[in-house]
């Protein structure tokens, strides 16, 4: 497929800005993938779309304060945004600035005085380096670090905390599950109360969410890896919860990828045996380079729930072979017809 058939126009003003209070009360658009309709409701409403015996996937992983301010010897200032921990004092990351080449040395200044120093060790292609820390950062990033909003969003929060789902638990994300932010403990309480359970995956958002796609075919674009996980007891549930009719309902794009990734998995397992060939998922912990675009076969997904995601991204793209190209193209044009706030901090969409 072409790139320029997920482009379209967004009005600037209809990017969220800062996310509405309470959580759960965002607009949500609900696409009928079986009938064709799209109707319109708040968030709270998900409640009656789902049933007992239904499963929320939920990303568990927590944003780290990724984004670093520094300064070389010279004087140049840089920028640096953490994406992946290679060991305790490695890092991949977007870097910003001039000449940063091997050896280049940059000073981070430390929000309870002092300083911290890292050299850039490899150039890795574009804006990617690897960095090495003088010493382990991990217990540092807090006096060092700053929550790394999407570049979009121009407007500081006044609580750092409302970029992170009241879920989230394993830090490792360069950027919130944003499908996620509109849940709140009130929702997740009248969900539990209807018999709608609720398990967790984890995927490490990295580079991927920040590299455009430049190729005219989607299909030659090289998806970056991101860490993905799935434990064996959670695998256990979801398989359990299918075979008793249940619906897996994907929270986010990154659960998608994270579900299809364990459902690939249990696919490829030897059919000799009783252990697999019932399965729909099975446990993960690896690094995923999959990518979804029209054309490929959902596993494991029954119902998308996810925000509107920019054009030409590969994160619309995957909604688009969940909800089907036409559908989607329709339901944006829907979205900015109302008035429906994009992108990270703005309203949802449920596709069943």
């Amino acid at each position: 497929m072409n790139l320029n058939q997920f482009d379209y126009y967004l009005p600037h003003e209809l990017i969220a800005q800062t996310p509405i209070e309470p959580r759960h009360a965002s607009r949500l658009m609900v696409l009928n993938r079986r009938t064709g309709e799209i109707s319109h409701h708040v968030f709270s409403d998900l409640v009656q779309f789902l049933s007992s015996g239904d499963v929320l996937v939920v990303n568990d992983s927590r944003v780290i304060p990724a984004r670093l301010f520094g300064s070389k010897q010279s004087g140049g200032q840089v920028e640096i945004l953490l994406l992946k921990r290679i060991n305790a004092v490695q890092w991949e990351a977007l870097v910003g600035g001039k000449r940063l080449r091997p050896d280049t040395v940059v000073k981070i200044e430390r929000k309870g005085g002092g300083s911290l120093s890292l050299t850039i060790k490899a150039d890795l292609g574009d804006a990617r380096r690897l960095i090495e820390f003088e010493q382990p950062i991990d217990s540092l990033l807090s006096e060092v670090g700053h929550v790394p909003l999407p570049p979009y969003i121009h407007t500081l929060l006044d609580d750092p905390e409302r970029y992170q789902t009241v879920f989230s638990r394993i830090e490792g994300s360069a950027a919130a599950p944003t499908a996620g932010l509109h849940f709140s403990p009130e929702l997740l309480f009248d969900l539990r109360q209807k018999g709608i359970a609720l398990d967790y995956v984890t995927l490490h958002i990295g580079l991927d969410t920040f590299k455009p796609v430049t190729v005219e075919q989607i299909e030659q674009h090289p998806i970056h890896r991101e860490f993905a996980s799935l434990s064996a007891e959670t695998a256990h549930r979801l398989n359990q919860a299918k075979l008793a009719g249940g619906r897996l309902v994907a929270v986010g794009t990154t659960s998608v990828r994270t579900l299809e990734t364990a459902a690939r998995q249990a696919a490829a397992c030897n059919p000799a045996s009783v252990n697999c060939s019932w399965q729909t998922v099975s446990a993960i912990a690896e690094e995923t380079d999959l990518f979804i675009y029209p054309g490929y076969t959902f596993r494991a997904v029954d119902i998308l729930l996810t925000n509107f995601h920019l054009p030409k991204s590969t994160l619309l793209m995957l909604v688009s072979a969940f909800g089907g190209f036409d559908f989607i193209r329709q339901a944006y044009q829907t979205a900015i017809e109302q008035k429906y706030r994009f992108y990270s901090f703005g309203d949802a969409m449920l596709i069943y």
